[in-house]
Order: structure tokens, then C-alpha cells, then sequence
């Protein structure tokens, strides 16, 4: 008889409704994202968010599957206006924020991000910010990417985002940065990529960034100085190397360039000397598809590599800087 009634409870909690994912999502993420649609008032990109649906089943919002919390906010693409809420640090889970190619988004980076501290993207790209970047930033401990391209934002690098133990990707490109590339961004413990094109840098790039193994490179169109050689060597493992539009000077003969680069581009510097047997050499891994180094050929010769290579390889005079690879001999 027991045995009875405990099969038919069994029985009777097995048919009973189970709470869905989107049962559970957690009132005080739902208040705070409510504050939120406000302070960018309440846009239609933002219509889902009402009360009669659960939070954890709105556009843009995505909860863990376990405890109900928020832990991603990605508004993208909308017609939104105003400046990032504040309260977005509020949202204690999150574990990527993503305002993203919102041409009408205004304002600073507020300080509450850094509250988040389990943030692990952070992508604040192709909006109208402005002001600096905060060095409260570094108190994202957890963050692997970092991106703010694409706005106006002002004033110097924060040195204290090399304290990040986790960044393996910055980019701040396309803004109005100034002052120098810090000292300590060679002290990065896990970076692999670094992207800092189309700003207003000056300065000699600093030679602790040689004690690095990155494996992207984009330092373009500033007013940087001196020699980066360091970022290569025959241990080295850079694939992509944008460097063109500096004043960077220094023997390109001396360099000694490793058989991971697929791209090379010092074009519009003042780089001198005859290209390294290490770089000509790297014909023969069939990886290098692009180099652009406007000028360095000038008096030499420059030939044809041999048509049985399954590659395009082409020549590369003086003026132009095509999507193959230069190879010239003295």
C-alpha cells in the first residue's frame, strides 16, 4: 500500500508543470532592465521588454540556463538614442555587454561597468561616444576582449589596462587617442591582439611590447616614431602586421621576420635597407599574402617567383602595394 502511494506521488510531480527558463528570470534584472529602456526611452528596438513576457525571453537578453540571472545584454543595430545607462552595472551576472553600431549613442563610458567584475566581453563599438576611457576598466579582472572602435573618444590610453590578467584582444581604433602607447601594455600577461589604428598616437611604440607573442598587430595611421623591430623574431608568432602610415625608421636588413607572418604592411614610413633573406625566404610556406613596404625596392631588381608554386605570388614596383607578396633581389 505504500509502495502504492508513493508511485502515485512519483506519478503526480512528474505532471506537474516544471518552471521554464523563462519562469525564472530574476525580479531585481528585470527592475534594472526597465530602468534601462527608460533612460534610452523606451525605443521600439526595445518593444519585447514589457511586463507581460519574461525577461529572460526579450530581444537582446540572454539568461543562464541554471540560475535565471542575465548574463548577456547585446542591443545592437537600433535606432537608439541617448547615452549608456548607468544602471547597466547593476546587472551583477553579466558576462557581455554589447552596445554596438548605435550611431546615435552619446556620452561617456560610465564608471559602473566597472562594477561588473564578471565581465568577460566588454563592446562598446561604432557608436558617437566620447570623452576618455575609463581606468576604472581595470577592475574587470575577468575581461578577454575589450573593443571601443569606432566613436570619438579622447585623451591618452589608460596604463592601467595592463593590469587586465585575462585581455587577450584590445581594440581602440578609429578615435581621437592621443599620447603615447603605455610603458606597461608590455606587461599584458595573456594579449595576443592589439589594435590601435586610425588615432593620434605619438612616440616611439615601447620595446617591452617585444616581450610578447602577439599574433596581430595594428598600429596604422598615427604619428608613432622609431623602431619596432622587436615585434618580430624568429620565435615570434605574429600573423598580421599593420604598421603603414607612422614615421617609423629603422634597417628592415636587420630584421629577422618568422615563418607565422601572413601579412606585412610598413608602406608610408621611413623604413630603409634591403628586404631580409628571412622575409623573400618566406615564399617557400606559401604564407605570407601580403606586403606593402612603398619605396624600400627602389634600385632593386625585382622578379617573377617560379610559376610551379600553386600561389599567386607578383611583383611590386615602387608606387603600388597589391595583395600578393614583393620579392626583389639586389
Amino acid at each position: 500500500m505504500k509502495k502504492t502511494i508513493f508511485i502515485i506521488s512519483i506519478i503526480i510531480l512528474l505532471s506537474l508543470p516544471t518552471p521554464s527558463l523563462s519562469q525564472r528570470c530574476n525580479k531585481n534584472d528585470e527592475k534594472v532592465l526597465f530602468q534601462i529602456k527608460k533612460s534610452l526611452g523606451n525605443p521600439y528596438h526595445l518593444t519585447s521588454w514589457k511586463k507581460e513576457e519574461d525577461c529572460c525571453t526579450w530581444y537582446c537578453v540572454k539568461c543562464d540556463q541554471k540560475t535565471g540571472r542575465i548574463n548577456e545584454l547585446n542591443i545592437f543595430s537600433g535606432n537608439i538614442s541617448g547615452q549608456i545607462p548607468p544602471e547597466v552595472g547593476n546587472l551583477p551576472y553579466l558576462t557581455m555587454l554589447d552596445f554596438h553600431k548605435l550611431t546615435n549613442l552619446t556620452g561617456q563610458i560610465p564608471s559602473s561597468i566597472s562594477k561588473l567584475t564578471h565581465l568577460t566581453y566588454l563592446i562598446l563599438s561604432w557608436n558617437d561616444l566620447s570623452g576618455p576611457i575609463p581606468s576604472s576598466l581595470n577592475q574587470l579582472k575577468n575581461l578577454k576582449y575589450l573593443e571601443l572602435s569606432y566613436n570619438k573618444l579622447t585623451g591618452s590610453i589608460p596604463p592601467e589596462l595592463a593590469t587586465l590578467p585575462k585581455l587577450t584582444e584590445i581594440n581602440l581604433s578609429r578615435n581621437k587617442l592621443t599620447g603615447v602607447i603605455p610603458e606597461s601594455f608590455g606587461k599584458f600577461k595573456s594579449l595576443e591582439s592589439i589594435h590601435l589604428s586610425h588615432n593620434q598616437l605619438t612616440g616611439p611604440v615601447p620595446k617591452a611590447l617585444g616581450f610578447l607573442n602577439l599574433s596581430t598587430v595594428d598600429f596604422s595611421r598615427n604619428q608613432l616614431t622609431g623602431d619596432l623591430s622587436m615585434l618580430f623574431g624568429k620565435n615570434k608568432m605574429i600573423q598580421f602586421a599593420y604598421l603603414s602610415r607612422n614615421g617609423f625608421q629603422f634597417d628592415l636588413s636587420k630584421v629577422v621576420f618568422p615563418g607565422s607572418l601572413e601579412l606585412l604592411d610598413l608602406s608610408h614610413n621611413k623604413i630603409y635597407g634591403s628586404l631580409p633573406a628571412t622575409l623573400t625566404g618566406l615564399r617557400l610556406h606559401l604564407k605570407l599574402r601580403r606586403i606593402c613596404i612603398t619605396g624600400v625596392c627602389v634600385g632593386l631588381r625585382c622578379r617573377l617567383v617560379p610559376k610551379d608554386l600553386d600561389y599567386p605570388f607578383y611583383v611590386l614596383d615602387k608606387f603600388h602595394c597589391v595583395f600578393y607578396v614583393l620579392l626583389c633581389s639586389i
